[in-house]
């Protein structure tokens, strides 16, 4: 008779792991002051005070900046958006090159051609997954005007190499922090090592206002263009008397009074949230890197892993499966979570490449790639990033049982999980 569910065997467990929640009655308290005071946004697309905002927008940004020790922070509705206006702070122009990571979410990689430049795909380091220095250096042109850095995962990348290699070649470093909210890399967070710091407050983050972003930058300029992008900015060039307007049409990325006011509170919370995550983290590595062939993350010592999700590898050639029927099969031991039902917190390869989307494989965006201001020729085939291709095609899964609100039953039934489809692998094959 079959051991394994996926066989026809009894699960581990049946009972949905509990709801992810980091919301409580600290930011319905907000949100009713914010509703009974019939304000829920205070932004003006003109010249005038309120063009920066409402009260608590700007209280946020305040505490935000705070928080992590810079001159400015600026609120924006998504990570996706903060983004967009970070190349466009930066002067990103059509004909430019934006050196990018293939391993992240697509928003990441498709910032530069907002406005009209071409990415370029680094393969990412085999063990952080962040941008890998050496592969960055054989990208750099004529044409390369920043690298946009993604700290994946939570863990930040190799900054100081790559600081140095936007030093020597006089490069903006925009960091993509989404996932990676007080990470540190050699005791600086993440997010204020380059020019610019992008994070998410999308409602799956480590704290969220349901849709939601901040940039923080100590560059004057930048952040005046940032503010110009965020909220019609073609419209207040003049009464500010702003010199160089290049990149200042602006947009409509301003966040609510609403959806500050949850952050507000989010942000208090964020420290002791990451310790759980760290915790829980800590006690899945073990008890999973007890498994022969499965590798867990790997931290340099002077860097804080924030773990958005939790990365291993699954090594074929020492467990004999394949990680996608193994990964399977663990999942069929295991349930998902309420209100998550329909998608497992368990996961194989995180993403496609992204340079082997449509996209790219088309050239579908023409002011980027055919545009005539463009001299370069930019390479998307399969086989460019090699590390990224084997994470995605053979060995990464993530796991997401680190979240607050895991117990430690929680986590022993995932552990005995992989270790009943371990024990049980001939059945798979």
């Amino acid at each position: 008779m079959a051991k394994l569910a996926i066989k026809g065997g009894t699960p581990v467990r049946k009972k949905l792991f509990p709801l992810y929640n980091t919301i409580g009655k600290e930011e319905k308290r907000a949100v009713m002051k914010v509703l009974d005071s019939g304000n829920l946004s205070h932004f003006l697309g003109a010249w005038h005070k309120d063009f920066y905002g409402g009260p608590v927008v700007q209280q946020f940004q305040k505490d935000w900046a705070g928080v992590f020790g810079t001159k400015h922070a600026i609120a924006v509705n998504s990570n996706t958006s903060g983004l967009y206006a970070s190349i466009g702070a930066c002067g990103i122009k059509p004909g430019d090159e934006v050196i990018v990571s293939p391993y992240t979410m697509t928003a990441s990689a498709l910032a530069p051609m907002i406005y009209g430049a071409v990415p370029v795909f680094a393969d990412v380091d085999y063990d952080n997954y962040g941008l890998d220095p050496e592969s960055i250096k054989k990208c750099i042109s004529p044409r390369t005007k920043a690298i946009l850095v993604v700290h994946i995962f939570g863990n930040p990348a190799r900054m100081d190499e790559i600081m140095a290699i936007a030093k020597k070649h006089n490069l903006y470093v925009i960091e993509d922090c989404a996932q990676s909210p007080m990470a540190k890399y050699k005791n600086k967070y993440a997010g204020t090592i380059g020019d610019v710091g992008v994070f998410s407050l999308n409602y799956h983050k480590h704290v969220h206002t349901g849709e939601g972003g901040v940039i923080i930058t100590n560059n004057d300029k930048i952040a005046e263009k940032l503010h110009l992008i965020r909220n019609h900015g073609e419209n207040v060039v003049e009464p500010m008397r702003v010199k160089d307007i290049m990149n200042t049409h602006g947009f409509n990325f301003r966040m609510t009074e609403i959806e500050a006011a949850i952050g507000i509170e989010q942000l208090k919370k964020l420290p002791a949230l990451i310790e759980k995550r760290l915790l829980n983290a800590k006690y899945m590595a073990k008890e999973l890197g007890k498994i022969k062939g499965i590798i867990p993350p790997a931290v340099e010592v002077f860097s804080k892993h924030v773990y958005y999700v939790q990365p291993f590898k699954l090594k074929k050639q020492i467990i004999g499966v394949n990680r996608n029927i193994f990964i399977d099969a663990v999942k069929a031991e295991i349930p998902s979570a309420v209100l998550r039902e329909d998608t497992p917190l368990l996961s194989v390869g995180y993403v496609k490449p992204l340079y082997l989307q449509p996209i790219y494989q088309k050239r579908a965006m023409h002011c980027s790639f055919n545009c005539e201001k463009y001299k370069g020729k930019v390479d998307y085939s399969k086989g460019i990033c090699p590390n990224a291709e084997k994470l995605y095609f053979e060995e990464l899964f993530t796991n997401e049982y680190i979240r607050p609100g895991m117990s430690k039953a929680d986590m022993d039934d995932v552990v005995e999980a992989f270790n009943k489809v371990n024990k049980y692998k001939n059945e798979l094959i």
